[in-house]
């Protein structure tokens, strides 16, 4: 059933033909569909190559493959020569049939038609009987079909022009033939039919060329072959494509955008005609908002098998094939199911159905033929009738206003996706579109530009480049607007115009081959292998994606290997030339031309047996660095196995070992480390060591010859040995050096001057006899004291002249009174009292006899000496009293001194002293 173009129609005329008996071929020419189109048709028993006509007399035949679309020719049937046979036994016309020879001589019959007329020639000649029939009827060119018979008789029969045949099955030709009821094709454009007396009548059918149709979703449509295998008619493909966020275009090209993030149907049947058949999309949301979603697996399921191709990673043309859960690698070919690569997409095809499916991470096709999906097809990919109005129907039949809520309604379940319930419908899909008007990207006018120019008359770009707006507006981060670009000039490509447009993306759509692989935007959608270049690929349309460069090819389809010979290729998946040796898996194969191509064996090895003697020593096998596969026997040392054990060195001593040469076990000895020893620890040399606080020390490099070991230096730490006056340096129990302490007394005197008296020393200030400064060490602290004498009271003018004299304190004045002599009488003064480190308060009154007595020395001429009469004036009556003493601790002291209360003149005996006698007198008098 086609949509569009005229009812076929045939037209028949008749061709008189004079009456020879021969064995024949026969042979007539058939038009097929316009230049370019390639179509192959066989029925049971023959094969008809059909082609673009010839003129008469030669044969162009091109082999093909049928295809789908809408439109039909129109077909006219010329009746031929009606040819006589006779036919000894049954035969099944339209086999090839061997046939005895009979020769006759050669016959020329002039045929005539109403439209032209052409001469018809039989020759027979040899064992080769030939018939050749031209025909024709207004513009169609001439047909020839040939006849291979058994052993016949054959009587060709002037007849009278005949009658219209049409089409219809194939008959059987019998001995006993029912005259004019019976008739069958020869070659699918010839039909005979059975006049009387076993005379027949052969009509070729004359196509004409149907009216090109318009096919709804923008394509091209394509000639396909009627059921009888002799006309063709126009179809338009059922072809559904969806890319980007994603982007739909049904089969009757009606586009549509679905933010769905559940498993839906693409396609199904409406009425099930092959078990098991579907295509299906998973989809998931693609963007961190949760707002759009992106195709992540197709599904195609056909009878047992269901095909998933699925992302590998986000955003890519990674894509991963899995066949019944199960990982297959590429090409697969199994119950029907055919999958490859193609450029950079991944292909299903199943040619029972003539449909292919293809995927590559970003967009996917589906291409299915007319004939046999015409009218029966729901899902997201819409009806395919060629007319948009029933696109967006719903599982029950009904058109929903717009295929976005007609998507919502085939979904699927899925155990992958809980959060998906078939058959709830969606209180309302997400807004997608921007809150603020964007900027498209400059990528999506190329679509409008002149790169895609060439395209635009065979494909238009306007809902591509509405679908790149989106893209890049609504996730402007994820470059999706490259698939916009991608899955129009795909579908560019499909339509026979190839697009190298992704070098004017600025590197955004760029796409990476691996190693040895070369992008090209226009290569074929089956590379050439060592295996298929002997093989006449009639296809004109190109995909793009990574080839071999120019000068190689593909080694096989299943071997992604770019050769330049070839020759074989191994599991290392190394290209080698034919006759050429190489190891691989311990395997030495050589690269043959033929079937088996590479032939291998166990690879040789010359092994060397080694004998590992001595303690230690074991044997053990390496791999060989010149040939890993032949391993090396060698012996190896192992220091676990040998028995003897490393010595304990004392401290400042390691332990060394060494190997004699040959020997696995080590010797051992203990050295000196080159380190001092102090107190069970090891220093370096030049580092310090403490020895005690007041010395300075450090390990030298010097070594002691007796200990081995280095030798610690030390030096006393620097000390102050300088005291000022009055201090002397004092050693200090726990401490390093000596501290300088306080001796002697340090007085300051009247003039500033510094006086410095030991401990228990007096003495008069230098300008004043009457100050007398003392020092006195009390527990160890010293007292330093300042004593003023007071002196009674002295008048010069009663003095002897020349007698005045200063006492033995050096303070005081006497002299010789000029009448007579002082008494000796009670002197009173005041003083401080220093006792034992501790000193009055106050002055105390402290009294002294003083006055003169009779002393004399004169010298007597008895004794011629002299003589000494001595008289003191000394205490009478004391009494004794007390003071209190403040001591340097803060304490007090009580003392007690003597009070003279009177004195009078007591004598004394003198002496003669000598000189030091006299000294220390003199000593005791200024004491006194």
């Amino acid at each position: 059933t086609t949509t569009s173009g005229p009812t076929p129609s045939r037209s028949t005329s008749t061709t008189p033909v004079t009456e020879t008996p021969v064995h024949e071929t026969t042979t007539t020419r058939i038009p097929g569909p316009p230049t370019g189109s390639h179509i192959t048709t066989s029925s049971p028993g023959t094969t008809t190559t059909l082609g673009p006509s010839s003129p008469t007399g030669t044969t162009s035949s091109i082999s093909t493959t049928p295809f789908t679309g809408t439109g039909s020719t129109s077909k006219t049937t010329t009746s031929g020569p009606t040819l006589s046979v006779s036919t000894p036994h049954p035969t099944t016309v339209g086999t090839e049939i061997s046939t005895p020879v009979t020769t006759s001589p050669t016959v020329t019959t002039p045929t005539t038609s109403p439209a032209s007329t052409s001469p018809v020639s039989t020759t027979t000649s040899g064992t080769t009987p030939t018939e050749s029939f031209t025909t024709t009827s207004g513009t169609t060119s001439s047909s020839f079909i040939t006849i291979n018979a058994t052993t016949t008789s054959t009587t060709f029969k002037t007849l009278p022009p005949g009658s219209t045949t049409t089409s219809g099955p194939t008959a059987t030709s019998t001995a006993a033939t029912t005259v004019g009821s019976e008739s069958w094709w020869l070659c699918n454009c010839t039909k005979v039919i059975c006049i009387e007396d076993n005379i027949v009548q052969v009509i070729p059918v004359i196509c004409n060329p149907p009216p090109k149709p318009t096919c709804e979703n923008g394509l091209s449509p394509v000639p396909v072959i009627d059921e009888d295998g002799c006309c063709w008619h126009w179809e338009c493909d059922c072809y559904c494509t969806g890319w980007g966020d994603p982007h739909y275009m049904t089969f009757d090209g009606l586009y549509y955008s679905y933010q769905g993030n559940c498993t839906y149907v693409l396609v199904e049947e409406i009425n099930k005609k092959v078990d098991n058949f579907g295509v299906y999309i998973d989809n998931y949301h693609c963007d961190a908002r949760d707002v759009v979603s992106c195709p992540r697996t197709l599904i195609v399921r056909h009878e047992t098998q269901e095909v998933r191709l699925t992302t590998a990673q986000p955003n890519t043309l990674q894509v991963e094939v899995t066949v019944n859960n199960q990982l297959v690698a590429l090409p697969y070919k199994k119950f029907g199911v055919s999958i490859y690569e193609s450029g950079i997409n991944s292909v299903v095809e199943i040619p029972e159905l003539k449909m292919n499916v293809t995927y590559n991470g970003l967009s996917f096709s589906i291409r299915m033929p007319y004939s046999l999906f015409g009218n029966n097809t729901q899902g997201q990919c819409g009806t395919c009738n060629n007319n948009t109005a029933d696109d967006c129907m719903l599982p029950n039949g009904n058109i929903a206003e717009n295929c976005e809520t007609m998507a919502d309604h085939w979904q699927v379940v899925d155990p992958s996706k809980p959060q998906c319930s078939p058959g709830l419908v969606p209180t309302g899909a997400p807004s997608t579109t921007p809150v603020q008007p964007c900027k498209e990207s400059s990528i999506c006018e190329l679509l409008l530009g002149s790169v895609f120019k060439p395209c635009h008359g065979f494909v238009q770009p306007e809902k591509y480049y509405a679908a790149c707006v989106f893209d890049s507006c609504v996730l402007p981060n994820l470059d999706l607007e490259c698939s916009s670009l991608q899955i129009y000039a795909a579908t560019c490509a499909d339509q026979g115009v190839c697009i190298d447009w992704r070098n004017h993306t600025n590197g955004v759509c760029s796409h990476e081959c691996p190693p040895g692989k070369e992008y090209r935007a226009c290569g074929p959608i089956k590379e050439m292998t060592c295996k298929s270049r002997g093989q006449n690929d009639t296809s004109t349309k190109q995909v793009e994606g990574c080839f071999c460069p120019n000068g190689t090819m593909l080694y096989d389809s299943g071997v992604d290997v770019c050769v330049k010979t070839c020759g074989c290729v191994g599991v290392d998946m190394i290209p080698r030339e034919f006759g050429e040796e190489f190891t691989v898996d311990c395997q030495d194969c050589v690269c043959l031309e033929g079937e088996h191509g590479i032939v291998c064996k166990p690879h040789k090895c010359e092994q060397k047996k080694v004998t590992c003697d001595g303690e230690g020593f074991y044997e053990v096998i390496e791999v060989n660095p010149e040939d890993s596969c032949c391993p090396l026997f060698t012996c190896k040392c192992n220091t676990s196995l040998c028995t003897s054990k490393a010595s304990k060195c004392s401290l400042g001593f390691e332990v060394h070992s060494y190997i004699p040469s040959g020997q696995c076990c080590p010797v051992y000895q203990c050295v000196p480390k080159g380190v001092c020893v102090h107190e069970n620890a090891e220093f370096l040399p030049n580092s310090s060591v403490f020895v005690d606080k007041c010395h300075n020390c450090f390990c030298t490099n010097d070594v002691n010859v007796s200990t081995q070991l280095n030798v610690i230096s030390c030096e006393h730490v620097p000390c102050n040995t300088n005291c000022q006056p009055g201090y002397e340096l004092k050693p200090v129990e726990g401490e390093c050096c000596g501290k300088c302490v306080q001796t002697k007394c340090i007085i300051h005197t009247a003039d500033s001057s510094e006086l410095i008296l030991s401990p228990g020393d007096f003495k008069n200030d230098p300008h004043n006899n009457c100050t007398i400064y003392s020092c006195i060490d009390v527990h160890s602290q010293l007292i330093a004291s300042t004593s003023e004498i007071t002196c009674p009271a002295f008048n010069e003018d009663s003095c002897k002249p020349g007698t005045v004299s200063f006492l033995p304190n050096g303070c005081c004045k006497t002299c010789a009174p000029l009448d007579s002599q002082t008494p000796c009488s009670v002197r009173q003064r005041e003083d401080f009292i220093v006792y034992d480190g501790c000193r009055s308060v106050d002055r105390v009154n402290l009294t002294e006899c003083e006055g003169t007595c009779g002393t004399f020395s004169l010298y007597s001429a008895e004794a011629n000496s002299m003589d000494h009469s001595c008289s003191c004036c000394r205490e009478t009556k004391t009494t004794e009293k007390q003071v209190v003493l403040k001591c340097p601790g803060g304490h007090s002291l009580s003392h007690k001194y003597i009070y003279v209360e009177s004195c009078s003149c007591q004598d004394t005996e003198c002496s003669r002293p000598q000189s030091s006698e006299l000294q220390n007198n003199e000593e005791n008098d200024k004491a006194s």
